[in-house]
């Protein structure tokens, strides 16, 4: 069976760093960072002191106030991310088509604001008090559910818990329904709010959130003095469509998406692989599946967390991957200035790796500093880049093992 073409013909996104695409994408350019002070928990109860939250976000601008007050704060995020995508299509949901629409995506974490929330209605107050939404507030895959209530999508709906592979597994998922012909158009991405208190914690004890109490440096992916990652928090939304069905309604093409790589580590619960071995196959996979050479990439977006064994990690598997080319690529990790929105963090960079293709422009990582000999790669250190992008990779590594790589190249 012939494959069918995928193109991306809509973008939205709520992220620390603006609530709209082209606000993020200018913040982005010009090298902002969208890290602050912990505000959503009491900061003087951890020893993580910065996060990257996001700021007057209303939820009302996109739906009914009383619907919002029934979803979880990441669900409101994917809600409105997916509204102003499907804008951005200028795609019409009818009843005809509705059949072919599906939704795909992912969270790592879920409604954990929604947990403790309860938890402590049900602690104080007992089981009487504990909401009725509770459930469908808590469950990861509710942001898919409830973007499909609200656009009237009713293909295929599913959603991809794989840490912070989430998002990237959701959109590579959603391009094989597809490429395969079981949809036309799909809804995909990542969304996550785990600045909670328990989130916080977890990740303090697990010690992978930096302990730098300076905002505007914290997040250094690939400088030597790297010490952890930043949380965040946001989603951002794709509308991927079969060539056919973007053709025939005449929709604007950001571009083609080509390639899906994904593996597993099998080796530890929250460490990647030696030498980053799983991360390099889902990337090969990925650049096989598009039919591309290793030299037809011209950007990578990192997964690029800031933590010691990551960027290290990542570096080694992307010269296994490109050889020699691997010095000529254009490397950045956009949490420098984003955080890690982990089950989100995917969907957001794939956005940014379509807007690079786009524009002829590389974001930068911003706070590099001191070199490393160990990440010795061109990151496109502290300024964006003017340059064309023929084709973007863009990596996701996530605990449990799980590796997601989606390849993105210039539509013609």
């Amino acid at each position: 069976m012939e494959k069918r073409r995928v193109v991306v013909t809509g973008l939205g996104m709520v992220t620390p760093l603006g609530l709209d695409v082209a606000t993020t994408w200018e913040n982005a350019i010009a090298g902002k960072s969208g890290v602050g002070l912990l505000k959503r928990v009491p900061a003087e109860n951890f020893p993580m002191k910065v996060s990257a939250e996001i700021h007057d976000f209303d939820p009302g601008q996109f739906m009914d106030k009383k619907e919002a007050r029934k979803m979880d704060r990441f669900t409101q995020f994917a809600v409105a991310s997916a509204l102003m995508a499907i804008k951005d299509a200028n795609l019409e949901i009818t009843e005809e088509i509705a059949p072919r629409i599906g939704v795909w995506i992912g969270s790592g974490i879920g409604g954990m604001e929604t947990y403790e929330q309860q938890f402590h209605n049900f602690l104080e107050k007992g089981h009487r008090r504990v909401s009725p939404f509770f459930v469908p507030m808590l469950i990861p895959d509710m942001a898919s559910g409830q973007v499909s209530i609200m656009t009237g999508a009713k293909g295929i709906n599913s959603c991809s818990v794989t840490a912070c592979a989430s998002g990237t597994n959701s959109i590579g998922d959603a391009f094989k329904v597809i490429q395969r012909g079981d949809a036309d158009v799909m809804i995909t991405g990542g969304a996550e709010a785990p600045i909670t208190n328990m989130a916080v914690a977890g990740f303090c004890s697990a010690k992978a959130v930096t302990l730098s109490e300076d905002p505007s440096t914290a997040s250094r992916p690939f400088d030597a003095n790297r010490d952890g990652f930043i949380m965040g928090e946001g989603a951002g939304i794709l509308i991927l469509e079969s060539l056919e069905s973007a053709q025939k309604r005449g929709a604007k093409i950001y571009a083609e998406i080509v390639g899906y790589g994904a593996t597993g580590d099998a080796h530890h619960v929250t460490a990647p692989a030696p030498e980053g071995e799983g991360g390099a196959r889902a990337m090969r996979q990925a650049i096989e599946d598009a039919g591309l050479k290793p030299e037809d990439i011209d950007y990578l977006n990192a997964h690029g967390t800031s933590t010691p064994y990551n960027d290290k990690f990542e570096t080694m598997a992307a010269k296994t991957v490109f050889g020699d080319h691997a010095y000529k690529l254009a490397v950045s990790s956009t949490k420098s200035m984003t955080g890690h929105l982990l089950g989100a963090a995917g969907a957001v960079e794939a956005i940014f790796s379509v807007k690079a293709i786009v524009d002829s422009i590389i974001p930068p990582t911003i706070n590099y500093e001191t070199p490393d000999p160990d990440c010795d790669l061109d990151y496109v250190p502290n300024e964006a880049r003017k340059q064309q992008v023929r084709a973007a990779m863009s990596n996701s590594l996530g605990f449990g093992g799980h590796n997601a790589t989606l390849v993105f190249k210039q539509f013609s």
